[in-house]
């Protein structure tokens, strides 16, 4: 089990990623289930203090627009890889700050310097699926995201806590 920090999209941009889930779909690529978001840190468990530290931080911090440009793939996923400007890379900085030392087994993807901001595409797709994935959206036009929710995901069971809702 793993709790996630995961920031959500206004609903313009929820439906842009939502269409080319729909595409992968009708491609026979497995897409995702959940709601379309960019995680910003992932951990074995974000326990209530560190939450609370969150909510008081994110209240006070300019979260910018996302751009999601980059259509990318790995041999795990297809993915939208978000512009990672100063403006995100220092929220995603100050939500580290704020997580340090609070949080059981932090996951080293999401600590700073070596997160990739992204929009998972695809879920547990082979490597032939994600060629195909590749083929039925490409070319994606950008997709500006308003973030309109932050909020702690338990991985397994998808229960949310929300943390700042705007």
């Amino acid at each position: 089990m793993a709790q996630a920090l995961e920031f959500f999209f206004d609903d313009e941009a929820d439906a842009a990623v939502r269409s080319l889930w729909r595409r992968l779909d009708g491609a026979g690529v497995p897409a995702p289930r959940h709601r379309p978001h960019v995680a910003f840190a992932v951990a074995a468990s974000i326990p209530a203090k560190a939450r609370e530290a969150l909510r008081s931080d994110l209240r006070l911090l300019s979260i910018p627009n996302l751009w999601l440009s980059t259509l990318a793939a790995n041999d795990a996923m297809l993915m939208l890889a978000a512009v990672a400007d100063a403006e995100l890379l220092a929220v995603h900085s100050a939500v580290h700050d704020a997580l340090a030392g609070r949080v059981r087994a932090p996951s080293a993807y999401y600590l700073p310097s070596s997160w990739m901001p992204h929009c998972a595409l695809t879920q547990g797709a082979e490597p032939p699926q994600i060629a195909a994935g590749f083929a039925a959206v490409y070319p994606v036009a950008p997709i500006k995201v308003r973030v309109s929710a932050i909020a702690v995901v338990d991985t397994v069971t998808g229960d949310e806590d929300t943390l700042l809702s705007r």
